[in-house]
């Protein structure tokens, strides 16, 4: 099969992200003597930099990792919790029965500093000076500036110019190929030189404590309350508190996973939406899946479209930070059960299952006809409205070194267009509060120190037991739709992971929006032209209601992998900025 890059293959290490800069980065950390968990946290700072539309220091990052001395795979849980404040009854207060997707109200504990340095703390080896160095470096000096930034900037422009004055003042000259963040920098050296300790690991804490209980924390704390325009149309304050901040710190759990064959694909828990792909796979066992050339046949995609959207009405029924019925919902037996509804024709209904018999509940928002029925747009990158709503952004990045660790981490949130600038710290914070519903009841109803059900979801899967492949892409609930392209390019037909990326994606946008409006349209399926015409039409035929996005414009997926002593690697081409690097 005809791919746009090689494959890399190399024994040393291997890095690949939605950023070349970001790659480099990593790699330049894995030739110093760094290791994967070095490299992964001066990538991930660097995506902050050179990819503020996309993720920010305010934002939050899952991870998946397996280490040279232990093949269990473990998660990293970067993503912070709703504030004390925040209630479905504050929300009922302000006359809101959805959390507004831009602004300070949606704003959770910003998790993603103090995931990258628990991580460095616990298995990394650099001091954290050292792997902060590259994002330093290019937001004091400059970075290349990626033509979206400023498309980003001009759509919220006028929000910016009217509502959001220091954003205006930070973002409003980004325009030309160069653009630095100065405020951010010294934020961050301020950081380091707070990072005063007497061995490498209690440095890297004091830096954690000057975030989440110092001046990070205390310009946070009084900017949420000043009030701003979100896209409710009215001007809030913010809930979070530097309470909130000091009280909460990342951490560690075992994954989720699903062996198939010889391989075993593990996932965060139902927190995220990463337990979708499993069950997605788990359907589609004993279906006709095949590829040629390289090219999936219609009926490939038929099913796959038809797995994903019973997968994710139970994802809206079921998922959350919450009690979840997941060993039943990951079961085979209740899998031949969701598989015995695929038809030759396509579904156009929400049909949420009954794991263990038990009846599900989707949001009244979702049955009730309030959601509105509307087209979002190809996932690669944001679809931004001018009052700041953002969704299907976020960043990724793979890393395995030449002693066995490996990890696949997915940042995003503190978006530069969807919360106003902090001016005396260079970044604004999240929005992911916006995932929840304030419909009391649900497994992802708002509640204090709860997590939202993200759709962030990196992929780590072994072979014979052994970590072996790493891979992610941003894209909101697409994610684990182009995942699922990937996997059955991969590993069912066999595709080296560059051919597996390139191969033609689609997904399903009957799947209801995890962001703010929560729009969906049923039976609708956004394909990439590549698939062919025969194989478009015989969709077509079925019922699906084809949106043609053109040959190149879905998933930004990176993947490494090891096996039999080689270190692989490969990125998407698509919208020219996602490489792989090593040797």
């Amino acid at each position: 099969m005809f791919t746009t890059r090689p494959e890399l293959a190399g024994t040393h290490g291997m890095v690949a992200s939605t950023h070349w800069l970001a790659s480099a980065a990593g790699m330049a950390v894995l030739e110093d003597g760094g290791n994967a968990f070095d490299a992964a946290v001066a990538a991930g700072f660097v995506l902050q930099v050179v990819e503020p539309h996309l993720n920010g220091p305010g934002g939050e990052v899952p991870a998946l990792f397996a280490t040279a001395a232990d093949p269990e795979p473990r998660v990293l849980c970067g993503q912070g919790v709703a504030p004390a404040a925040a209630t479905p009854e504050r929300f009922a207060e302000l006359g809101l029965d959805l959390i507004p997707g831009s602004g300070l109200l949606p704003a959770t504990v910003p998790g993603a500093w103090d995931a990258w340095l628990t991580l460095l703390r616990d298995h990394g080896t650099k001091e954290l000076s050292e792997v902060l160095s590259y994002a330093i470096g290019y937001a004091r000096d400059g970075f290349p500036l990626l033509e979206r930034v400023p498309a980003v900037v001009n759509t919220v422009r006028d929000l910016f110019t009217d509502h959001w004055p220091t954003s205006a003042q930070l973002w409003l000259p980004a325009v030309g190929e160069r653009f630095a963040n100065p405020v951010l920098a010294s934020t961050w050296e301020r950081l380091l030189r707070e990072a005063v300790g007497p061995t490498r690991e209690a440095r890297i804490d004091a830096a954690r404590r000057a975030w989440s209980s110092g001046f990070v924390a205390e310009a946070v704390d009084a900017f949420c309350r000043k009030s701003f325009r979100d896209d409710s149309g009215r001007d809030h304050a913010g809930l979070l508190t530097g309470e909130d901040m000091a009280s909460w710190e990342a951490s560690y759990e075992d994954p989720v996973s699903v062996d198939f064959g010889d391989w075993t694909l593990a996932k965060c828990g139902p927190w995220t939406q990463g337990p979708v792909l499993l069950q997605q796979l788990l359907i589609l066992e004993g279906l006709p899946v095949s590829y040629v050339d390289g090219v999936p046949t219609a009926d490939t995609v038929h099913y796959a479209l038809e797995a994903t959207k019973l997968a994710f009405a139970d994802r809206e029924a079921w998922y959350g930070d919450a009690d979840v019925p997941l060993e039943a919902l990951l079961s085979r037996a209740y899998a031949a059960e969701r598989r015995a509804l695929i038809t030759d024709t396509a579904s156009l209904e929400l049909r949420p299952g009954s794991p263990d018999g038990r009846a599900p509940r989707l949001p009244e928002y979702l049955v009730s006809g309030t959601a509105p029925v509307s087209v979002s747009g190809a996932l690669g990158e944001p679809t931004v409205r001018p009052d700041g709503t953002t969704k299907g952004d976020t960043v990724h990045v793979d890393v395995v070194d030449r002693w066995g660790n490996i990890i696949s981490a997915t940042p995003s949130g503190g978006w530069l267009q969807s919360s106003p600038a902090i001016p005396e710290l260079g970044f604004c914070l999240g929005t992911r509060a916006q995932m929840f519903w304030l419909e009391d009841g649900l497994p992802n109803s708002l509640a204090p120190g709860k997590r939202p059900r993200i759709t962030l979801t990196p992929s780590l899967a072994l072979r014979d037991g052994v970590p072996t492949l790493a891979f992610g892409t941003p894209g909101g609930d697409g994610q684990d739709q182009w995942q699922l392209c990937f996997w059955l390019a991969h590993v069912e037909a066999g595709l080296n992971l560059q051919a597996a990326i390139d191969a033609p994606a689609w997904h399903s946008n009957a799947v209801p929006s995890s962001f703010y409006p929560r729009d969906y349209v049923p039976g609708e399926a956004h394909v990439e032209s590549r698939l062919g015409p025969a194989a478009l039409a015989a969709l077509a035929d079925r019922g699906h209601k084809l949106v043609d996005l053109g040959p190149w414009t879905l998933g930004r997926l990176s993947a490494v992998s090891r096996h039999n002593g080689l270190l692989r690697a490969a990125a998407n081409p698509r919208g020219m900025q996602g490489y792989a690097v090593g040797r």
